[in-house]
This record gives structure tokens, C-alpha cells and sequence, in this order.
């Protein structure tokens, strides 16, 4: 199966699925982080901005809950 049919197949799946879909693809890349891989320019330009806003104001953090919160709402 191509890219491009995996990409036209994803909003044909369930919440559930497409979920599974994520971890499955999250833990792929960490493995190959792990493995000695590097973030993209991208990841890598969104973890210097957290770690320089956590430097700017470090604290415990927000609850998951808030920030899952943040992303649905964002998403709309």
C-alpha cells in the first residue's frame, strides 16, 4: 500500500483506530530517536520553545486534562 493510500484511508477509520494508529506511529519514532535519529527541524523548534518557556516560568506544569482541553479547543 502506498503513502498516499494510507493517507486517503485515515478518515475512514475510527476514533479508536485511528488512535492505535498514533501510539503505534509514536513509538515507532521514538525508537528510532532512541536509535540514534534525530528530531525534525520542526520537533526540534518546538522543544527549544517548551524548555525555553518552562525556563521562564518552571513550575509543575498543567494538568494532561488542561492541555488535551487546549488542543480539542485550538482543533475547532
Amino acid at each position: 500500500m502506498s503513502k498516499a493510500q494510507i493517507l486517503e484511508e485515515l478518515p475512514k477509520l475510527t476514533v479508536s483506530d485511528r488512535s492505535q494508529l498514533f501510539a503505534r506511529l509514536a513509538e515507532l519514532h521514538e525508537a528510532d530517536l532512541l536509535d540514534g535519529g534525530s528530531p525534525a527541524p520542526a520537533e526540534r523548534q518546538a522543544l527549544d520553545e517548551a524548555l525555553a518557556e518552562f525556563e521562564r516560568h518552571p513550575g509543575p506544569g498543567e494538568p494532561w486534562r488542561e492541555v488535551f482541553r487546549q488542543i480539542r479547543e485550538s482543533r475547532r
